[in-house]
């Protein structure tokens, strides 16, 4: 047979039976069938992950972006109120300061994340290079869509794109200044520079179970290697300002089957404090990470263990804490300067062990 046969057939067999899969494990979300998918997706997370949860922490640069037009973004109901973009920058010493205590406490640094025109690139680089030397791991980025990738180098470890709705209709009306077609575009550059690449999406912007065939076809193709889902935390003065969070079912739905089309992926979600009872059903789902906490305002609270709780009651082990004091203070001080922020940060978890002791 020639071999232009096999050139030709195979590969539109191949794309046939993915459709084929991709519409059964729609179909299941679709009809209802949550806990099969969770049940199998739960199998493959512990094959191929092993039974670690590591919690994760996105450090904020600035509250502002010269874009601001995402339609579910804190940042675009502040664009309007913000007169100097400067001064909505964090000190480099409170960024500092938020990376030596998450190393502290065993977190990860999820990313860098910030909006347009706050900092520049060589700004950004010293930033990362900083943080590298502090928690002794490279730092992911998550600071819009760029073209200067160059400028970066084993201080960062991946590029991730702020997707937030694959469906390209959708995404245009929600996101009108992120381009999806950009941001491939430079999660290409980032492979072809040898960085890791990963995106974020959120869950309750109107998508619907239909609309993961757009995903999975960015993740298969584009070659991601790790997705951050977030479910929609409404803000006032934006358009979802009276909407509904996902449901958790939901929510959990898409995390199954997206771990089951790709076993190897790394999945993280996230959840806020009103929301999680979500963390022990995602992580059956197949997340290996959780984050989006108030990290310093719920650190040893009740919110804290019951997170902790969450983790422990999904057969899972914790890597890190959130309620151990103790090694709030065990570490180095990266630079003099830092040090008062530090103090800060901690004073203020210890305000809350303080008001727990008033209960």
């Amino acid at each position: 047979m020639p071999i232009e046969f096999f050139s030709n057939e195979f590969p539109m067999k191949f794309t046939k039976l993915r459709e084929k899969v991709n519409m059964n494990l729609i179909r299941k979300i679709k009809s209802f069938q949550t806990i099969e998918l969770i049940n199998k997706a739960n199998e493959i997370t512990l094959k191929e992950h092993g039974n670690k949860i590591s919690l994760e922490r996105a450090i904020f640069l600035s509250w502002w972006c010269e874009k601001g037009d995402c339609a579910f973004c804190y940042m675009s109901s502040q664009k309007s109120k913000i007169r100097e973009p400067a001064k909505a920058r964090r000190s480099e010493e409170s960024i500092f300061a938020e990376a030596e205590l998450t190393k502290r406490l065993g977190w990860n640094v999820e990313f860098l994340s910030g909006g347009y025109g706050a900092f520049t690139t060589p700004e950004i680089k010293n930033i990362c290079e900083s943080i590298h030397k502090i928690t002794g791991k490279p730092v992911w980025l998550n600071v819009g869509i760029t073209k200067d990738l160059d400028a970066y180098g084993e201080e960062i470890a991946g590029v991730t794109g702020a997707v937030e709705v694959a469906n390209p209709e959708l995404h245009d009306k929600i996101c009108p200044s992120k381009s999806l077609d950009d941001i491939v575009e430079m999660l290409e550059l980032a492979g072809d520079l040898g960085f890791e690449k990963a995106i974020t999406i959120i869950l309750g912007l109107g998508e619907t179970p239909d609309d993961l065939k757009y995903l999975w076809d960015m993740i298969q193709t584009v070659g991601i290697n790790r997705v951050t889902f977030y479910s929609l935390n409404p803000h006032k003065d934006t358009i979802y300002e009276n909407e509904p969070q996902p449901a958790s079912l939901y929510y959990a739905g898409v995390v199954a089957a997206t771990r089951i089309k790709f076993p190897k992926l790394k999945i993280i979600t996230g959840t806020w404090t009103d929301n999680l009872a979500n963390i022990g059903p995602l992580i059956l789902a197949g997340a290996t990470g959780i984050t989006k906490f108030p990290l310093f305002k719920m650190f040893g609270t009740g919110y804290a263990k019951r997170a902790e709780n969450e983790v422990l009651w999904a057969g899972r082990e914790l890597e890190g804490t959130f309620t151990d004091f103790c090694m709030l203070k065990t570490g180095k001080i990266p630079d003099p300067k830092v040090e008062p922020f530090i103090k800060r940060y901690i004073d203020q978890c210890l305000n809350n062990k303080s008001e727990q002791d008033k209960g």
